[in-house]
């Protein structure tokens, strides 16, 4: 079977058009990012079947869902698929076990890959069986929605922009539950977001939207890094990298992560893991800083060198964004002006990058 998601769409509205035409990991989690009214929840309506594209194929490992040239068009009901909304919408005259139990019905028993115990366990719902929806907080609605969808034993499950509707808090409760059907299920999902903190934390592929076009399309680490996209403007912007955890010291709670592919390390604020761990992490370009010299006499825990590989201005007068390669891992810098004439920046330059543990986002 092949692994890949095919989506190519041509949609005509009155005042917008999606055209799109791309070719996804199938495994995974691939985020669909961009600022509302860019097409995101359009192309994931198209996948679902909820929306016709006039020309369009649509083929998820291998099974072919629309292909107008040749007058395919398989019905949203029996497409192989789980779709979690903003809202978990359960129903409320049903226990959490009764709504779990209703994606159960939707298949038969024997092509059931995920059970109900694998489902609550891996959103950490086993305790909310008896209860019904309106004794439930926004989070445990929500995960319950996922697990509903899990239960329906999907070829992809599509996220709608699943924490939207929930507060910092409750975001925070529910983002290590996604991250365990990441790890632990083998089902790729399409998770539409705005939040680039959400799509770091989750995603191994990224497509960036704007206007119902994609401006890119690649793994995470790669596209975040990518100094010509509006990505890099924001507030926001930053790389993501995913290391090997190699020690752990106790008395300062800090790991040591190496950089993939080198013996680079860096040192991150985070609670005790097993060496030979994977942990993704977040650079935030605000958060890295430049100095000529390892300068030991500091706070800063880590300082790595690295090479400068090119520049372009910010989104204000008073700052650039510098691409600086770190052994093969990429980081980005946002410094003022000042900065990078004191410094002398030009590309191929050597020096250090300085990163704070505690603004590391792991």
């Amino acid at each position: 079977m092949t692994s890949t998601i095919e989506v190519h769409l041509n949609l005509d509205f009155p005042e917008f058009a999606v055209d799109l035409d791309l070719s996804l990991p199938g495994r995974g989690v691939t985020a669909l990012y961009g600022h509302s009214g860019s097409g995101k929840t359009t192309c994931l309506r198209c996948i679902a079947g909820l929306e016709r594209a006039a020309k369009g194929l649509i083929s998820v490992n291998g099974q072919v869902w629309q292909d107008s040239a040749n007058g395919v068009f398989v019905a949203p009901h029996k497409r192989s698929l789980g779709y979690v909304f903003q809202e978990a919408s359960l129903f409320a005259h049903l226990t959490v076990r009764g709504n779990l139990e209703f994606g159960l019905k939707r298949i038969a028993a024997r092509d059931q890959r995920v059970k109900l115990e694998q489902a609550t366990t891996l959103l950490g719902i086993d305790h909310l069986l008896g209860r019904q929806p309106d004794k439930l907080s926004g989070g445990e609605r929500q995960r319950v929605g996922i697990a509903r969808a899990l239960l329906t034993s999907p070829h992809l499950l599509l996220l709608d922009e699943p924490l939207a509707a929930l507060d910092a808090q409750r975001k925070g409760e529910i983002l290590p539950y996604l991250e365990r059907l990441h790890d632990e299920l083998d089902i790729p999902m399409l998770y539409v977001s705005h939040s680039q903190d959400e799509v770091a934390r989750l995603a191994d592929h990224l497509v960036l939207l704007s206007e119902g076009k994609a401006l890119a399309s690649g793994p995470i680490g790669e596209t975040l890094a990518r100094l010509d996209l509006p990505l890099a403007m924001g507030d926001d912007a930053g790389v993501v990298i995913e290391g090997l955890v190699s020690a752990y010291d106790a008395a300062y709670h800090l790991l040591t992560v190496r950089l993939p592919h080198s013996e680079l390390s860096i040192r991150v604020a985070h609670t005790k893991l097993a060496a030979g761990k994977a942990l993704r992490f977040k650079v935030q370009a605000r958060d890295v800083s430049l100095n000529l010299q390892p300068d030991a006499q500091s706070s800063i825990l880590n300082r790595l060198p690295v090479t400068v590989i090119s520049e372009v201005p910010a989104d204000n007068a008073a700052h650039v964004l510098v691409r600086l390669d770190a052994a093969g891992t990429a980081l980005l810098a946002r410094i003022t002006r000042y900065s990078r004439d004191q410094l002398h920046l030009h590309p191929g330059q050597k020096l250090w990058a300085q990163i704070k543990s505690v603004a590391l986002l792991a």
